[in-house]
């Protein structure tokens, strides 16, 4: 009886483990949407003190379909006066393959942003 019990236990503990496994791989990521998005460009700030600052630089590859809004929903932003920025670009035009904390962020002679998401933290 007592290895029965441990048996449903271990069953249940395996099922509960492969569901968490498969949830951790099955988030949605932005290739899922429509637009052919691509992270080209990331850079983050130290945060030794006060809020996170988070830049993306995104190429889109269709822009009659992209899903800009759902696209920056799907980055990460933290409380406290953290900020996350998305800029978007053009996948046919030259874009920038590497970003500052300063801004404009990039060489704004060079590359032109199609769009800007900006998402803040909520404290």
């Amino acid at each position: 009886m007592k290895s029965r019990k441990i048996i449903w236990f271990v069953g249940a503990l395996v099922l509960l483990l492969g569901y968490f496994i498969y949830d951790s791989y099955s988030q949605p990521n932005i290739k899922d949407l429509p637009g052919d998005f691509e992270e080209v460009a990331f850079v983050r700030n130290e945060q030794n003190k006060g809020g996170i600052v988070r830049v993306y630089a995104v190429t889109v590859g269709d822009q009659a379909k992209a899903q800009y809004e759902q696209c920056a929903d799907l980055f990460p932003t933290n409380d406290y006066g953290s900020v996350t920025k998305i800029y978007f670009f053009d996948k046919g035009m030259p874009y920038p393959t590497e970003l500052t904390l300063d801004e404009p962020h990039f060489d704004i002679q060079k590359y032109s942003a199609l769009r800007i998401v900006k998402r803040y933290g909520s404290k």
